[in-house]
């Protein structure tokens, strides 16, 4: 087994080295990275189902799908992922044969850290790491999250969204109490420093050969990230099938409305509603936005060449932005 510490930051070039990784090396190889101020969204899921959109925007937090399935999760510089890929197709869904390693390490540092349900690791009844699975022939990849010292505000914030306003066929994530392990060893270690013991840890266990630099795979790297990994069809159209409404209230009036979105992210209908005036017919607004993609910058470069208060008396573009999203 080699050992690998990308220290890229960049969510999307991250998750495209796992997948460049899986598929196009045979080492086996144990991964520590983390991603800046970033929700990583199940590969089954819903994307605007699991983040609050308006935080998200606001606070210019990434949002970038994985290859495996399981829940939405924050990422922060308190966060630190790892990675197993093994050539042992046998192990998949076998969590404690991944987990057990760094279960072992955390207790060295005084932190009782022990695998509950399925994939989750828990100090006492609060969640530490949330793991998932990939498989691609026969090799398996096996990534896990470590709150170290994340911002539990900013993580619960960016995941909070109205369980009524869409309605999705993805998988939803289920919300756990977390809680960090900076808070439960007892020598405080930064979060560089704790990378730096987990790496030794698994040194002195034997498994580990050598050091692989990262570096070398970087324009193939890049290239996955460029065409994959850091679009719009991936990490939002590849949603399910959903449907999405929102009712907002203005001095002229109430507007509410309801979309049907395709899987690939298209709005096939739309129907807007409300008790505002108009000077042209609303279902002329409706056939232009219908067919286009449920995303922000095209539907803002959209409604740039209309006149929104035509239709709905009384609001801007920016608003209608706001009720679409």
């Amino acid at each position: 087994m080699i050992f690998i510490y990308n220290k890229s930051l960049n969510p999307f070039y991250n998750l495209a080295a796992e997948e460049y990784l899986v598929k196009n090396s045979q080492d086996e190889i144990f991964m520590l990275w983390q991603n800046d101020n970033t929700i990583v969204i199940g590969r089954n899921q819903n994307t605007l189902s699991e983040i609050n959109y308006d935080y998200v925007k606001e606070n210019n937090i990434n949002v970038v799908r994985r290859m495996s399935g399981g829940g939405a999760v924050f990422h922060d510089m308190g966060n630190i992922n790892f990675t197993f890929i093994l050539n042992s197709g046998n192990d998949f869904s076998n969590y404690k044969k991944f987990t057990q390693p760094i279960i072992d390490f955390l207790k060295t540092l005084g932190a009782d850290a022990s695998l509950s349900g399925r994939n989750d690791l828990v100090i006492g009844d609060k969640k530490i790491s949330g793991n998932a699975q990939y498989m691609y022939k026969n090799r398996i990849l096996h990534h896990g999250t470590l709150l170290y010292n994340s911002e539990e505000n900013k993580l619960a914030s960016s995941l909070r969204v109205s369980e009524d306003k869409i309605q999705s066929k993805g998988i939803k994530s289920v919300r756990s109490r977390v809680t960090n392990i900076h808070d439960h060893i007892t020598v405080p270690l930064t979060a560089k420093e704790f990378i730096e013991e987990l790496k030794m840890f698994m040194l002195s266990k034997g498994n580990i050969q050598g050091e692989y630099d990262l570096e070398r795979d970087n324009k193939e790297i890049q290239k996955l990230c460029d065409e994959k990994y850091a679009t719009w069809d991936w990490n939002f159209g590849y949603s399910p099938k959903y449907s999405f409404s929102k009712k907002q209230r203005f001095q002229s009036g109430c507007v509410e409305v309801c979309m049907d979105v395709k899987t690939n992210g298209i709005i096939e209908d739309i129907k807007i509603f409300g008790d505002f005036f108009s000077k042209l017919d609303v279902k002329d607004l409706e056939n232009i936005i219908c067919g286009h993609k449920h995303e922000y910058g095209e539907l803002r470069n959209l409604l740039e060449t209309v006149c929104v208060s035509d239709y709905i008396s009384g609001i801007t573009e920016t608003d209608f932005l706001n009720i679409i999203f």
